[in-house]
C-alpha cells in the first residue's frame, strides 16, 4: 500500500487517523464502531477547520504536494482519445511540456501542460516540471496548428519555473517564452489557461495568456517562488513564510487584484484527498468556460484577451 504524505499543519489530523487504526484493532474483541464514527466525524470537523483557514505559505505547501493530481492525470481523466504530439521540430522533444489534440465533450481541443514527476527518475525524465526552450516551440507548434484548424486551446500550469540552466540560455530561452506570449497575445481560437499546482515566473506566463485564466483553489502563482524571494530580500530561506505572505500569490490574491478571472473550488482537504471529485469539478467548468467562448468572433477574441492584459499593473501617480 502506499505510503500517505501529510503536511506539518495535517499533525492533529494524522493523530486522530492513528487512534482509529488502534481502535480498528480491537473491534474483533468490542464493538467500537460508535467510537469510530466518532473520531471520524470528528477528523472532518476538523479538516474543514484548518483548510478554512489556511496561511499563504500552507497553500504553497499543498500545491507542491507529491500527490496532487498533474495535467497528464487531468487529460487522462477530463479529455478523451488524447493522442500526444512529439517535438519542437528545431532540435528535440521536452518531457517538461506535453501536449497534443483530445476530445472534450465531443469537441476536438488542443491541449497543453507542464508535467512534473511522481519519483526521482519520473522527476529528471521531466526535469521537475522545469522546461527548456524546446518545450515552449513545441506548444507553440502546437498552437499555431490549433489555430489553422480552429481548435479551442486548453492550457495547464504547473511548474516551479523555467529551467534556468546554461545550454536553456544558449538555446534562446527568453526568446521562446517571448514568442509564445506574442503568438497566444493573437490567436484566432478560444484560449483557456488553468492553474493547477505551482506557477512560477516566466515558466508559467510562457503558455498562461489566455481569453480565461481558472486557478485551483490551493494553487499559487507569482513572479517568483517565496524561497526565492527569502534568498534576494533577507539572503535566507528561513523568512519563506513571510515572503509568501508579502507575495499575496494565492488565488484569492489574484482574483482581488483581477489576475485570474476564476476561482475552481477543490475537495476538501484539497485535491490530492479526492482526485475523482477534482476530475469532475474541473470538466464541469471547463464546460461552462468553452461554452461562453465557443461562438466568439475571432476578432473580438483577441481584442477582448489583449485587453484584459493592458489592464493588469495599470497604475497612476497623482
Amino acid at each position: 500500500m502506499a505510503t500517505k504524505t501529510y503536511l506539518d499543519f495535517e499533525k492533529p489530523i494524522i493523530e486522530l487517523e492513528h487512534k482509529i487504526t488502534e481502535l480498528k484493532l480491537m473491534s474483533d474483541v468490542v464493538d467500537i464502531t460508535e467510537e469510530i464514527n466518532e473520531l471520524e466525524k470528528k477528523i472532518d470537523e476538523l479538516r474543514l477547520e484548518i483548510y478554512k483557514n489556511l496561511t499563504r505559505w500552507q497553500r504553497v505547501q499543498i500545491a507542491r504536494h507529491p500527490e496532487r493530481p498533474q495535467t497528464m492525470d487531468y487529460i487522462e481523466n477530463v479529455f478523451d482519445e488524447f493522442i500526444e504530439l512529439h517535438g519542437d521540430r528545431y532540435y528535440r522533444d521536452d518531457p517538461a511540456i506535453v501536449g497534443g489534440i483530445a476530445l472534450f465533450n465531443k469537441q476536438s481541443i488542443v491541449v497543453i501542460g507542464h508535467q512534473k514527476g511522481r519519483n526521482t527518475k519520473s522527476n529528471l525524465y521531466r526535469n521537475f516540471g522545469m522546461a527548456n526552450p524546446e518545450g515552449y516551440r513545441k506548444a507553440h507548434r502546437l498552437m499555431l496548428m490549433a489555430e489553422k484548424f480552429k481548435k479551442p486551446v486548453i492550457t495547464f500550469l504547473d511548474t516551479p519555473g523555467a529551467f534556468p540552466g546554461l545550454e536553456a540560455e544558449e538555446h534562446g530561452q527568453a526568446e521562446a517564452i517571448a514568442k509564445n506570449l506574442l503568438l497566444m497575445s493573437r490567436l484566432r481560437v478560444p484560449i483557456i489557461v488553468v492553474i493547477i499546482g505551482e506557477g512560477a515566473s516566466g515558466g508559467a506566463i510562457g503558455i498562461g495568456i489566455g481569453d480565461r485564466i481558472l486557478m485551483l483553489e490551493n494553487a499559487w502563482y507569482s513572479v517568483i517562488s517565496p524561497e526565492s524571494c527569502s534568498s534576494i530580500l533577507w539572503r535566507s530561506w528561513d523568512f519563506k513564510e513571510q515572503a509568501a505572505e508579502a507575495l499575496q500569490l494565492t488565488a484569492i490574491d489574484l482574483k482581488k487584484q483581477g489576475i485570474i478571472d476564476e476561482i475552481i473550488p477543490e475537495p476538501i482537504g484539497g485535491a490530492h484527498k479526492n482526485h475523482s471529485e477534482m476530475f469532475k469539478i474541473l470538466k464541469d467548468t471547463l464546460s461552462k468556460e468553452l461554452q461562453k467562448l465557443i461562438n466568439t468572433n475571432p476578432e473580438k477574441l483577441v481584442k477582448r484577451r489583449r485587453e484584459k492584459f493592458y489592464k493588469m499593473g495599470v497604475w497612476t501617480e497623482k
